[in-house]
């Protein structure tokens, strides 16, 4: 029996499992990946909000990565919630070293508005992370923190991708979903683009959103898909999973990360 395709993700810990690792590991778990972690910071968090947060210290971070990648061996890497200049410095050394396709989510904010990067950290992700992403996936807001554009209108879109490209990833998915009208997002590598649209729900339980469809992206890469490939499924499961989303809690509930189960 041969070995399955291996996705990892290097995130934080959403102790209400709608976020994070947790959504991380069930979204590679539902698109047939073996997914594996590293835990960069512990949250306390919920429905509501983040109520705390606890960052790992560099040499655990980088002691779980070495452990699976040097023995069990990656096709993907999905990065999420790194909390510091040092961890992300950390995180994008091990990345460089790996040789395996890597998605990028820039997590800044939580969607409750809670802020998951420390402002110091921010030119290490310009310089340092974002060189070495396959594909960068910042929603709206962090692309306001990464490069001070700021997205109106889809044909803002444009404009926001040609700054997180001047980083040096080589695909950037501006994340469309806060603009009015379909959920569009632009994916491009500065002369291909592909416009990913789908309808709009009217569901406010989204929480996971973008951990999801970055852990998507990096399932598919590792599948061997081309990158147009991965973020065009990975777009059609995460509106699947809003559709689905359903309410925990008294705030907002997460995606339904097995609705192609039910």
């Amino acid at each position: 029996m041969s070995a399955p395709v291996r996705v990892l993700t290097v995130a934080g810990s959403d102790s209400g499992g709608g976020a994070g690792i947790q959504a991380d590991l069930k979204t590679m778990l539902a698109l047939g990946v073996h997914g594996m972690s590293v835990v960069t910071a512990v949250t306390a968090q919920n429905s509501l909000g983040v109520q705390g947060a606890w960052e790992l210290p560099v040499e655990a971070v980088r002691a779980q990565y070495r452990s699976v990648v040097d023995d069990i061996g990656v096709q993907a890497v999905k990065t999420g919630m790194l909390a510091s200049a040092e961890l992300v410095e950390a995180v994008a050394e091990l990345i460089g070293e790996t040789g395996a396709p890597a998605v990028v989510d820039p997590v800044g904010v939580s969607k409750h508005g809670d802020s998951l990067l420390a402002a110091s950290a921010l030119d290490s992700v310009r310089t340092r992370l974002l060189p070495v992403a396959t594909v960068a996936t910042p929603n709206l807001d962090e692309v306001v923190q990464l490069t001070g554009v700021r997205v109106e209108s889809e044909e803002d879109l444009r404009r926001a991708a040609a700054a997180v490209l001047a980083y040096g990833p080589r695909w950037v998915v501006i994340k469309g979903g806060h603009l009015a009208g379909d959920a569009v997002d632009l994916l491009t590598d500065g002369s291909e683009e592909h416009w990913l649209r789908s309808e709009r729900y009217d569901n406010r339980h989204t929480h996971g959103t973008g951990c999801t469809l970055a852990s998507a992206i990096a399932a598919e890469l590792a599948k061997g898909r081309s990158v147009p490939e991965a973020a065009a499924a990975a777009k059609e499961y995460v509106t699947g999973a809003i559709r689905a989303g359903f309410p925990l809690g008294g705030g907002i509930g997460p995606v339904d990360h097995g609705w192609r189960f039910r």
